[in-house]
């Protein structure tokens, strides 16, 4: 592998408001329980403020953040949990990027208090091993309780499927998601990686780009960039690919595709897709049915990747492959 560092996780509320507050410095988390209208965030946002007055994060995007801060301070020197409601006017939100307002409920939770430390350092935990689990806490009384995806069942399960924080129908539970972050491993530093890792950051996701051939993925081509120069097999099986993670090929090259392939379907990987004309992929799989890769295993395999949209430049085809990647995480 390179030297290039991970990219860190740009949301990291919850490790801060632990680190505030085990120096002492007091910490409150606040987060959107529930959102009407053009709210200019959604539910499961949020932002951590210390004693002191420090934060960091957004609940609004600068419309009530003054008021939360004022909210999250009195809370802290109470020690309990509080439920803040805001309307956002039409004026604030058009200063934030919206047409119109709207309506949205904060819950803060002081640390140590409402929100106990060894549970906040357990969600920290959970978080640092790219578990997923969901921090639920009673809309009365603000009991707070941490769940794996695991143990999810009916519409919370389907909550972590969807990447969507909120209240339960009935009105009594909030589920604040914590997902791993979404993962890209890009197999092959073609033209087209160049304008797809770039698309898939902005989209969310953390890219990885893997190929054994130092010339292809330089620094010159992919500044500042997460490089493997690595097999493809071994980078797989070294970053692990989860339920958060898409796998694409784009190297054109079976000595580095297939066993890219191979290691992908060994995991659990939510989209596994390979560039190529029908003509190349229908080799591809007869090589692969050839290695004793069964039916279900095929089937798994987008190819050849990307929706039909007519794409003809590189930019283009890495729009298509972006956008199945985006319709298989949320469509299913």
């Amino acid at each position: 592998m390179t030297d290039h560092p991970t990219r860190p996780d740009p949301d990291r509320i919850s490790e801060l408001a632990l680190d505030w507050h085990r120096a002492g410095r007091g910490a409150v988390l606040a987060t959107v329980v529930q959102t009407w209208g053009s709210a200019p965030r959604q539910a499961g946002s949020q932002m951590v403020v210390a004693g002191d007055g420090a934060m960091m994060g957004s609940v609004s995007g600068g419309c009530v953040e003054g008021a939360v801060i004022l909210a999250a301070q009195e809370a802290l020197a109470e020690g309990r949990a509080r439920l803040l409601t805001f309307g956002v006017s039409d004026g604030d939100a058009f200063a934030v990027g919206l047409a119109c307002g709207g309506e949205i409920r904060v819950l803060v939770q002081p640390v140590g208090t409402a929100l106990p430390e060894a549970l906040l350092a357990e969600l920290v935990a959970a978080r640092a091993a790219r578990q997923a689990v969901a921090l639920l806490v009673e809309m009365e009384g603000f009991g707070v309780q941490l769940v794996s995806a695991e143990q999810a069942t009916g519409a919370l399960a389907e909550r972590f499927r969807s990447d969507r924080s909120g209240i339960e129908p009935e009105g009594s539970v909030f589920a604040g998601l914590h997902n791993p972050p979404l993962r890209l491993l890009v197999i092959g530093a073609v033209h087209i990686a160049q304008a797809l890792v770039p698309m898939a950051r902005m989209a969310g996701f953390d890219p990885v780009l893997i190929d054994p051939r130092g010339a292809f993925g330089s620094e010159a081509r992919f500044s500042g960039e997460v490089i493997v120069e690595d097999w493809p097999d071994a980078a797989l099986v070294a970053l692990v690919p989860d339920a958060r993670t898409a796998v694409v090929t784009l190297a054109h090259d079976p000595k580095i595709d297939d066993p890219a392939i191979l290691a992908a379907l060994a995991s659990p990987v939510f989209y596994l897709g390979c560039l190529g004309s029908t003509r190349t992929h229908a080799k591809r799989l007869e090589r692969l049915r050839a290695a004793g890769v069964s039916e279900a295993g095929i089937a798994r395999i987008h190819g050849p990747a990307g929706l039909r949209i007519g794409a003809k430049s590189p930019a283009e085809i890495a729009v298509s492959i972006l956008a199945e990647i985006i319709q298989r995480l949320r469509a299913g």
